[in-house]
């Protein structure tokens, strides 16, 4: 390890010995832009420009007269700028966070006993917004798991060259129907469907909620699994083929398996879909900060961790507040340990596929 660090270390000591004078000044100059740009805007906000022109100014030099060195710096701060900008908002979170963890300490994610939600008593519980989320993620990939990977495979395996020229784009368009529209779409017919046949007690449900999230996870997960399907080689599947394989028995023992890690990425992304919607669930939850009784009813509504931000964050303040952010960071926990399994899946499947496993 510390010779790996070592090798590292040479290795930038002799890249800069390298660098002639002028791209030594434009990589200093840029960087120290940079630098000057952000103290401005913590100290004096009103001179952020000038060392942002500075920035501007040394790159258009740099890009005249040493492009391939200034074209590594941008990509050098634009990399290093994405881990600034994550540790920056996790900072924020978890500060803006801390009063109502102080006020409950854990109640606030294990508190199960009523008022669970309740300004005037300062009690904050995110149970119910935990539960929600949970039970409409599982109803969202129940739909969208199974239906996406089939129709992934159906598109890429299966279907007739002028069919898939038709459907994967219909299916990418799709995917980018803004959330909301889902969601107007969810309130007016299926809630209202809802309602009129099975006389629910509330004009919302997590069921009605988790079926539109399916739905809008669907093309996600179809789009990216079917990339992943498509980058099987095609020697793998000819070679399973001339030993006397079916066309299923291909599909099930040499494609599915050689895509499994992008497969699973398309379904993990689905999840990440399915846990950070918003605007659908927004419009088409009761907002009750309350469990169902009975805890497995999913008819009955409650509310989701990004429902009740959306739904309060125009009316808060001071613990209630805190208490919002405290379900942000609720869901930036859960959407990073989806990321970490997802590096965790494909991390196994190229040692298997490698036979390092």
């Amino acid at each position: 390890m510390i010779g790996s660090v070592a090798t590292r270390v040479r290795s930038v000591r002799t890249t800069v010995g390298e660098m002639d004078r002028g791209e030594q000044f434009v990589d200093g100059v840029a960087i120290a832009s940079v630098l000057g740009t952000l103290l401005a805007f913590l100290v004096a906000p009103a001179y952020t420009v000038f060392p942002l022109f500075a920035f501007f100014g040394i790159v258009i030099y740099g890009w005249k007269a040493y492009q391939a060195n200034t074209a590594k710096l941008l990509m050098f701060l634009m990399t290093a700028s994405t881990i600034v900008i994550l540790g920056l908002i996790t900072i924020y979170l978890m500060l803006r966070s801390l009063p109502v963890f102080q006020a409950m300490g854990l109640d606030i994610i294990f508190r199960t006993s009523e008022p669970l939600w309740s300004t005037s008593e300062g009690i904050y519980s995110l149970v119910p917004m935990m539960w929600g989320t949970l039970v409409t993620t599982l109803l969202a990939m129940a739909i969208a798991a199974p239906l996406g990977v089939a129709g992934a495979l159906f598109i890429s395996e299966i279907a007739p060259g002028w069919a898939r020229e038709v459907i994967k784009p219909g299916i990418e368009i799709l995917a980018g129907v803004p959330s909301i529209v889902y969601g107007f779409i969810g309130y007016v017919i299926i809630n209202t469907y809802m309602m009129d046949e099975f006389q629910l007690a509330n004009f919302g449900s997590l069921f009605a909620a988790g079926l539109v999230i399916g739905l809008m996870a669907l093309p996600t997960v179809v789009s990216i699994a079917e990339d992943a399907i498509g980058s099987v080689p095609e020697s793998m599947k000819s070679g399973s083929l001339a030993l006397g394989a079916t066309d299923w028995q291909t599909i099930k023992s040499v494609t599915i398996p050689a895509s499994f890690s992008g497969v699973s990425a398309a379904v993990l992304l689905g999840v990440g879909r399915a846990v950070g919607e918003t605007m659908a669930v927004t419009v088409m939850l009761p907002h009750q900060q309350v469990l169902p009784d009975p805890l497995y009813d999913v008819f009955k509504g409650t509310e989701t961790l990004t429902s009740v931000i959306a739904g309060q964050y125009g009316i808060a303040s001071g613990e209630q507040m805190s208490a919002l952010f405290a379900a942000g960071v609720v869901l930036f926990v859960t959407v990073l340990g989806l990321s970490i399994a997802s590096q965790l899946v494909e991390a196994h499947m190229e040692r298997k596929l490698g036979g390092n496993q």
